[in-house]
Formats: C-alpha cells, sequence, structure tokens
C-alpha cells in the first residue's frame, strides 16, 4: 500500500515538473528608451492586453541607447521561442534605416503590428514673438533668408525633419539649431534664444495655455481636436504639409501572421476600451484603428517620404 501511494506521489510530482517546464515563458515587449517617455508609457498601458492575447506573462523591459537602435536590435535578433516584441514611435522604421547606413537592421526585419497612436508636431514661438501667424513668419523669412532659428530634438529626429522639410516646400531658408532632445528646444524658445521649435502638441500644450509659447501652426492633415484654435500648416501656405508622429508595436520578421493578426486585434479592442479613450483624451493623441497590413502601407510611404528627404538635404549624423 505505502509503495504504491509513494509511486502515485512520484508520478504526480513528475507530472507538476513536466507541467512546469512546458508552461509557457514570460514574453518580453522591449522600450528602446529610457523609463517615463512616451513609448515606455504606451507600452506599460498596452502590455497586459498583448500577454493575454499570447497567453503568456508580458514583462516591458527598457533598453536605451543609440536613439533606439540597441532595443530594436535586439528585438529583430531575437529567436521565435523568446517571443520579443518592440513598442516604439515609428522612426525606428521609418528614419533610423535612412540614417545610419552601417545599420545592423533594416525594415524588412521588423514587422509593423499596430499603430497604438499618432499626434502631430506644432510649431511654437515665443509668447512675446512678433510672428502673431504661421504667414508672418513666412513673410519675415522670405524677406531675410537665414537669420531665423529653429530647433530640433536633434539630428535626423523628426523634428528636424520636420524643419528641412518646411525650408524645401516652403521654399524658406532657415538656421537649424539642434539640441539634445525636444526639453532644451523647448525651454530656449520659451526663454527666446531661438525663434521656433517644431514639437509634439502634448509636450507644449500646457505651455500654450499658460501663454508661455505661441502656436502658429500644426503639421497634421487636419486640425486638432485638442486644439482646434490652431490652423495647419497646409491651411497655413504650406498645401499638403504634415509632420507625424506615431506610436507602434513591432515585431520580428520571424512572427507567424496569425500571431500577428491576433495582437493587432489585441490593441484594437484594448483601444476601444472606455478607460483607454480616457486615458489617451488625457495625453492628447488620437488612437488609430488599422490592420497590420494598413500601417505597413502607411509606415513604408513615410519611409520613403523621409528617406528621400535626408536624401536631398544632406542629413548626417555624427
Amino acid at each position: 500500500m505505502l509503495k504504491t501511494l509513494l509511486r502515485s506521489a512520484c508520478v504526480a510530482f513528475g507530472l507538476s515538473i513536466a507541467a512546469i517546464g512546458q508552461a509557457a515563458p514570460p514574453a518580453q515587449l522591449i522600450v528602446p528608451y529610457n523609463p517615463g517617455g512616451g513609448s515606455d508609457l504606451f507600452g506599460r498601458l498596452v502590455a497586459p492586453s498583448l500577454g493575454k492575447a499570447l497567453g503568456q506573462t508580458m514583462i516591458v523591459e527598457n533598453r536605451a541607447g543609440a536613439g533606439g537602435i540597441i532595443g530594436t536590435e535586439d528585438v529583430v535578433k531575437s529567436t521565435p521561442q523568446q517571443t520579443m516584441l518592440l513598442v516604439s514611435d515609428s522612426a525606428v522604421y521609418t528614419i533610423i534605416p535612412s540614417l545610419y547606413p552601417s545599420l545592423h537592421y533594416s525594415r524588412k526585419d521588423l514587422i509593423p503590428v499596430a499603430n497604438l497612436a499618432t499626434f502631430g508636431n506644432v510649431l511654437v514661438v515665443p509668447a512675446n514673438s512678433p510672428f502673431k501667424t504661421f504667414q508672418d513668419m513666412l513673410a519675415a523669412a522670405r524677406k531675410s533668408p537665414g537669420t531665423l532659428t529653429i530647433g530640433s530634438n536633434g539630428v535626423g529626429g523628426i523634428t528636424h525633419l520636420a524643419a528641412e522639410k518646411l525650408m524645401e516646400q516652403a521654399k524658406i531658408k532657415l538656421v537649424h539649431v539642434p539640441y539634445k532632445g525636444s526639453g532644451p528646444a523647448i525651454s530656449d524658445t520659451v526663454g527666446g534664444h531661438i525663434n521656433m521649435v517644431f514639437t509634439g502638441l502634448p509636450s507644449v500644450l500646457t505651455l500654450l495655455k499658460a501663454g508661455k509659447l505661441r502656436a502658429l501652426a500644426i503639421a497634421t492633415p487636419k486640425r486638432s481636436p485638442y486644439a482646434p484654435e490652431i490652423p495647419t500648416v497646409s491651411e497655413s501656405g504650406v498645401p499638403g504639409f504634415s509632420a507625424m508622429i506615431s506610436q507602434g508595436l513591432f515585431a520580428p520578421a520571424s512572427m507567424p501572421p496569425d500571431t500577428v493578426r491576433k495582437l493587432n486585434q489585441a490593441v484594437q479592442a484594448f483601444m476601444r476600451q472606455p478607460a483607454t479613450q480616457k486615458t489617451m483624451s488625457k495625453l492628447m493623441v488620437e488612437p488609430v484603428y488599422q490592420s497590420a497590413a494598413d500601417y505597413k502601407q502607411w509606415l513604408d510611404g513615410q519611409a520613403a517620404e523621409w528617406g528621400a528627404l535626408i536624401k536631398r538635404a544632406h542629413v548626417k549624423v555624427e
């Protein structure tokens, strides 16, 4: 009897160990930037829904460095057994591959899974600027080429490329002043040390409402629901101009199409939750409901546009 009980216990223990061994390992959601930024925030918001869709625990991990390159390369090099995803601004797909010829990954190594949110860059000037409208700035820039300054979050960043695109399409010449991040560029604009800067609307809306900055125009196809009083660049004298920012979910190229589809559906369901929509409203970003194929198509168009501009403007990162 005792031998039978012991044998049964051993069998049960063995089955338990086998079950533990067969349990799915945690999945990793890589954020290629430091904690506290937009990608980090969106990653932590959507992680539980992604984990539920996969049937795995989803661990968010920050792997910052080289402007998002290090974390992105880790995802690209991951194996199917690791289940590693990436939440990042779309620059890792649309801009970085065109900036760095020796990059260890290309766009074909990443699958755009879902567009988490988009928002536009807004052109702002100091509160005491003589430019009351976008047209005022254009007139001054055309009258005295190469005298007005425009800041950015760094060479090759989206706000720098937005400035280059503006100069090209508006046929004006501005002096580019690169900073190490948007914060210092915004601070110097508030202080009047530079004439203007493109930056994401959510980062300056409080300053705009406090009267410390003035918005001349927003680089979106239509006016933002969070600041409908700000005209678009397109309606202000540069037709068709836009410079959008997207936060996206990406996967390595080895991920099966069915899994990509499942994750995309999980993101869309998450975005439609009332609590999520309330959070998005507080963040002043607009959710986008796209299939993975539609998101890829939009990103590929953005990549082609920014890549061509980088060549024409001779943008180089040292």
